[in-house]
């Protein structure tokens, strides 16, 4: 079963809590504190693996896990950090953001891999807490929350021609004789069902891999027929071989197959039209080739057409040589739009607080927001007094009591970091 797009929710392991122990060894008076720091959480970690064609083995696998961190032991030892989880995927997997759509990695090469959600940092003993004026810390520090994200992990397949045309054109045929690919081949539309892959290896000893795609249909890139699902595997192609029936045995118009293909190629969000394309035009060998030819070639005389008949191997040398030719000039595409990157910005100043943000949501409520003042929080062990004095100080000195001011925070309000509530007091 061919699989090329899942969904998947991936939660990292925590990091350990830090130990709060003390050294009571007989003959060691004052041994002073010795909790050791937690272990790391375990990451998630998207691999390539080159036996693999397909996602069919993440399909069932609605969430994936890792391991928190072990918290520190005695003796100033580490908590035991938790394993990697390494999930494999075959090449051209891209993995992107669910909610933002944002590319979080593109994975094409062999054993190349990418942390996608980083396991939390192990927590502090407090041992790392004595000082002069306190030489018995009671306090240690909590673990780093791991990361947790959902995610589209979506294969794009690592072609170098895309074959395209309509059903029953022929491409399945053409694969099938330029390389050792075993695609069903039948005289009914539709008959390719997922695309197949092929190595197609020239006469003067250059290969290249072509894939054969879904028949696409007029409306394809709106969403209709097979072709739909299908076109964002020529986004990686860089050369696309267009497959015409110049025989038109079933009765449709060459030229209207023509212009039809390439206006949904055109569509397609990643204008597929921008690559090289050459035309083949197929089954040569019927009654009206010749003359379906000859009125595409008036109608379009500066279109590369090369006449086959793939059924026979015929014509098919000079087609490889030309591809050959066009794969070594070039160069490999985007699959994702670098204009967006060049949009013009009208930039404004404001003064803009990057650690965290305060949020009015009305009737005497506060939320305080942010990614570094979330970090500080997850690390506060709540029970502990000089925990929850350290926190607050760092809140101090990272100026929020005034934030909360300047957005209309009075005394008695309710201020809410994450789930965690408590009533704001006003000392000013």
């Amino acid at each position: 079963m061919f699989i090329d797009k899942v969904k998947l929710k991936l939660k990292a392991g925590n990091g350990g809590d830090g130990l709060v122990a003390f050294r009571r060894e007989k003959y060691v008076p004052l041994g002073g504190p010795s909790g050791g720091d937690g272990g790391k959480g375990g990451s998630i970690i998207f691999e390539v693996d080159t036996n693999k064609s397909t996602l069919l083995d993440l399909r069932y696998e609605k969430q994936i896990t890792a391991r928190n961190g072990e918290k520190g032991k005695n003796s100033k030892m580490h908590g035991e950090s938790a394993p990697d989880v390494i999930v494999k995927v075959p090449s051209g997997t891209i993995v992107k953001d669910a909610q933002t759509g944002e590319l979080l990695a593109d994975l094409t090469e062999a054993n190349e891999r990418a942390i996608i959600c980083k396991g939390g940092k192990g927590g502090k003993g407090n041992q790392h807490f004595a000082t002069s004026r306190n030489s018995a810390p009671e306090y240690a520090k909590m673990g780093e929350a791991g990361e947790s994200r959902e995610v589209i992990v979506e294969l794009k397949l690592l072609a170098d021609v895309g074959l395209v045309g309509f059903p029953s054109v022929g491409k399945s045929t053409l694969l099938s004789v330029v390389s050792k690919a075993k695609p069903e081949i039948a005289d009914y539309p539709f008959t390719t069902l997922k695309p197949q892959l092929g190595l197609v290896r020239v006469k003067d000893g250059y290969s290249f891999v072509m894939a054969d795609l879904p028949g696409l249909i007029e409306g394809a890139a709106d969403g209709k027929g097979l072709g739909h699902e299908f076109l964002k595997h020529i986004e990686r192609c860089r050369v696309i071989l267009h497959v015409v029936d110049m025989g038109a045995n079933d009765g449709r118009d060459p030229l209207n197959d023509y212009e039809i293909i390439n206006n949904e190629l055109e569509k397609y969000p990643v204008n597929l039209r921008k690559r090289p394309q050459i035309v083949v035009a197929n089954k040569m060998d019927l009654d009206d080739a010749l003359d379906n030819l000859a009125r595409f070639k008036a109608k379009y005389p500066d279109v590369e057409v090369f006449e086959t008949t793939t059924i026979i191997h015929e014509g098919l040398d000079d087609v490889l040589f030309r591809l050959e030719a066009l794969l070594k000039e070039t160069p490999a595409f985007p699959i994702y739009d670098e204009d967006k990157s060049k949009e013009e910005i009208v930039y404004k100043f404001e003064p803009v607080n990057d650690e965290f943000e305060v949020v009015n949501e009305g009737n005497g409520v506060f939320r305080v927001e942010g990614e570094k003042i979330e970090r500080l929080f997850a690390k506060v062990n709540f029970k502990d007094d000089d925990s929850v004095l350290r926190f607050s100080r760092a809140l101090s000195k990272m100026r929020v009591d005034d934030a909360l001011r300047a957005k209309g925070c009075k005394d008695g309000d309710r201020v809410y970091i994450k789930d965690y509530g408590f009533d704001f007091v006003d000392e000013e």
